[in-house]
């Protein structure tokens, strides 16, 4: 199967999902599925068994490992969050390093050179994960290799690391000895359980806080949501509005005890995809946009431009973090051009993989968004006061580590 037949089938399976294909194949697709969602409901308990009962065993790297995850796939917003955690704890005097899998990411045609800062030697290909940054900027990747979420992040973010690696035990090991990384955040690390989590921060959405109502494959849930139990802090992530009581008295029937910060998350500005000019988000006020995006729930993204005023005449959407070909974006612009369409807006999740039209007789911009904590401010303040006082403990670990490397 090539790989363009493959993505339409992906958008196919998606829509099913969702519940936006309609039809006999549809239905029988989704009468189907639920089987498939009961087999894949009992390996999920299994495996949580497992790991509960230390059969499955957890690696504990001597450091302090946050999880920020979700039990749904795609489209909670977690990378900004991810991005607001990073920022603060750095500029709170914090080391950090996000790790992540980075999905959808090539992998390298040679591994990157790496000299060790232990051993002044080069370290083995077999211990070197993907170094998408070391805290400079740009990143050390491109996109392709890094993935789009983990670029982003990097591209954002000076002075923090992040890397990339299926095997995040290895990442975490790599980030420790290299860098002398005090805090690990481990990207969508909720079901990552190889790795002990010192904090288990969850992301729910409020738009979808349990997702389609179905696990893994007839729906979007990796987990029951009984298993909200395991969370520490729950983020309620893209609130219109703050105190959204009916949803936190269902959350609460799982977990009693976490704190819970309301949050929305909102656009800021608009900035050109090639040139970096940046405009206020009234500059879509009446003007007619044209969208395109690869995202889990594009809707939102359709949504948010709307209500800043902007007269969407259609929006191209593509399977969540597809890798856009030139062919896409020149059929696009022609496309714009046809309708006239003032201005092209897409996600700045998918702008890190826009390429240049051959023409580029639109301009191109990205909404760039950021977390806005409506409720529960002195909550995250405090998630942020107890990861920081763990430092005294942690340093004396990370020590004894670098000394037995």
């Amino acid at each position: 199967m090539n790989k363009e037949r493959a993505e339409e089938l992906e958008k196919w399976a998606s829509d099913v999902i969702f519940g936006r294909a309609k039809g006999f194949r549809a239905s029988v697709t989704r009468f189907v599925l639920h089987g498939f969602s009961y087999l894949f409901r009992v390996l999920v308990r299994m495996r949580l068994y497992l790991f509960r009962r230390g059969w499955k065993r957890q690696a504990h790297v001597g450091t302090l490992v946050v999880s920020i995850g979700n039990i749904t796939v795609g489209g909670t917003g977690k990378t900004p969050v991810v991005e607001l955690f990073a920022k603060t704890l750095r500029d709170r005097g914090r080391n950090v390093s996000i790790l992540s899998r980075g999905y959808k990411s090539m992998s390298l045609d040679t591994p990157q050179d790496w000299t060790s800062k232990i051993t002044g030697e080069e370290v083995d290909v077999e211990k070197m994960p993907k170094l998408v940054s070391d805290g400079s900027v740009p990143p050390l990747l491109e996109v392709s290799y890094a993935g789009d979420e983990p670029y982003m992040l990097a591209k954002n973010l000076k002075d923090v690391k992040v890397i990339v690696d299926r095997d995040r035990v290895k990442a975490a090991r790599f980030a420790i000895n290299e860098f002398e990384t005090d805090t690990l955040l481990l990207d969508d690390g909720m079901q990552f359980l190889k790795i002990g989590h010192s904090l288990d921060i969850v992301l729910v959405d409020s738009n979808s806080p349990f997702g389609t109502g179905h696990l893994l494959p007839r729906g979007t849930l990796r987990e029951p949501p009984k298993n909200l139990c395991r969370a520490d802090y729950i983020f309620i992530t893209k609130c219109k509005q703050a105190q959204n009581t009916e949803l936190i008295r269902k959350i609460r029937k799982y977990n009693r005890t976490a704190e819970i910060i309301e949050c929305k998350h909102g656009p800021v500005q608009l900035e050109n995809v090639f040139t970096g000019e940046i405009k206020p988000l009234d500059f879509m006020n009446d003007k007619y946009v044209a969208a395109i995006s690869g995202i889990a729930v594009p809707e939102s993204f359709e949504e948010i431009l709307e209500e800043h005023g902007a007269n969407v005449l259609f929006h191209r959407s593509f399977s969540d973090h597809h890798n856009f070909t030139q062919e896409d974006i020149d059929s696009f612009m022609r496309r714009c051009v046809r309708r006239d369409a003032e201005i092209i807006v897409t996600t700045e999740k998918d702008a890190v993989r826009f390429h240049r039209p051959a023409e580029l007789d639109v301009p191109v911009y990205f909404l760039r968004i950021e977390v806005d904590i409506l409720t529960g401010q002195e909550v995250f303040e405090n998630i942020i006061d107890r990861i920081c006082a763990k430092k005294e403990v942690v340093d004396p670990i990370l020590k004894a580590l670098r000394e037995v490397a």
